[in-house]
């Protein structure tokens, strides 16, 4: 036996986890390498909840949703232990050690590659592959999990138009994606949406109203609104920007502490607000408004094509870079290719829409207001 590896899923759960941990462990396999499962994310590690992955384990999942090694949104520096957060950092270390690691193969979006970047600076050798529905991790052209969730916010907003059509209605529906836009406006465009809120726009509500009762005019009778869960309106950007300004200014530490919870509590993903928005639009517009939230219904099923695509694409690269020993680094997607990427480049940063992406200028042209 080469080396031994171990990998964990960490975060929110995405259709294409299991593709990719069996990509990995089928190729370390041929290398003659064994491939350590830890169950429930970093807990795993911390607490040793670990399982060999054989060839039995990873066959037949390739289809199958989810993770087969369960996943947590503990992070290494802050773990639930007896009623507190607790800095299992070390015991994570004395594991991987205690294993015999040569690599810890991290599967995971945003907060994964925090804690991935963590331990390599704690001196583990780490390799991440990029997970995430909404699709907001930098230096990297997708993530796995995307592809499918789009596909369901698609078929939804498809399945929302015969009703709103039939009632003559606004259809606001949420749609999932964090602090980006990636999902909304994807499936807004392929569903056919007339307005599209994300987080990256700021959306006044009188323009929005303006667009719906210009298609009402137009004997349009309904109208199909994707928003974006951390869609904010341009008085509340406008307030968390003075915040923050007003933070970075500020050298008292108490006060600066006041402002981040300030900032906090405006920008948490609160799902009452896209009923304040329906709420706030049936008196604008007079006509009448509903919601549909989709919630976790985007994260689930089985993988699409792409996304098992991807997972596999990204998961032999990931074994690859093992065996030449490269760590420190996360397996980006790259067109059709993979290129390895320095967690110290992905960590803490966010892959946003911008106004100039294809997509956008794509909706603007046909129409599609983002109420900004």
């Amino acid at each position: 036996m080469n080396k031994k590896i171990g990998i964990l899923t960490a975060g929110g759960d995405s259709p294409g986890l299991n593709a990719a941990i069996r990509a990995v462990g089928k190729r370390l396999a041929a290398a003659n390498c064994q491939l350590i499962g830890f169950r429930d994310g970093f807990e795993g590690i911390a607490f040793d909840r670990s399982v060999v992955l054989t060839g039995e384990m990873l066959s037949g999942i390739l289809t199958i949703g989810g993770t087969i090694l369960h996943t947590s949104r503990h992070k290494p520096n802050k773990m639930p232990l007896n009623g507190k957060l607790v800095d299992m950092s070390e015991a994570i270390i004395e594991n991987y050690r205690k294993n015999r690691l040569s690599c810890l193969v991290c599967i995971g979006g945003g907060g994964t590659h925090k804690s991935a970047l963590l331990l390599k600076k704690a001196g583990l050798n780490i390799v991440t592959i990029p997970k995430t529905i909404d699709n907001d991790l930098a230096m990297t052209d997708s993530s796995i999990g995307f592809d499918t969730a789009l596909d369901v916010a698609t078929g939804s907003i498809d399945s929302l138009h015969s009703t709103a059509s039939s009632h003559k209605r606004i259809m606001l529906v949420e749609i999932m994606g964090h602090r980006t836009g990636w999902l909304a406006l994807g499936s807004g465009i392929a569903g056919g949406a007339d307005v599209i809120l994300i987080p990256e726009f700021p959306y006044d509500l009188n323009k929005v109203a303006e667009t719906l009762l210009q298609r009402s005019s137009e004997g349009k009778l309904f109208s199909i609104v994707p928003v974006a869960e951390g869609a904010l309106s341009v008085s509340q950007a406008a307030e968390i920007a003075a915040l923050e300004a007003q933070k970075a200014e500020c050298e008292d530490k108490k006060k600066r502490v006041e402002y981040k919870q300030q900032i906090d509590k405006l920008t948490e993903l609160r799902h009452d607000r896209i009923f304040e928005v329906a709420a706030d639009l049936e008196k604008l517009t007079g006509l009448e408004t509903r919601v549909t939230v989709l919630g976790h219904l985007q994260r689930g099923g089985k993988p699409s094509t792409v996304d098992r695509l991807r997972a596999t694409v990204l998961g032999r690269a990931c074994a690859e870079a093992i065996l030449d020993d490269r760590f420190g680094v996360m397996v980006a997607l790259r067109g059709l290719d993979t290129e390895l990427v320095p967690l110290e480049k992905v960590a803490g940063k966010r892959r946003e829409v911008t106004q100039d992406h294809p997509w956008v200028d794509c909706a603007r042209s046909l129409g599609i207001s983002f109420g900004d």
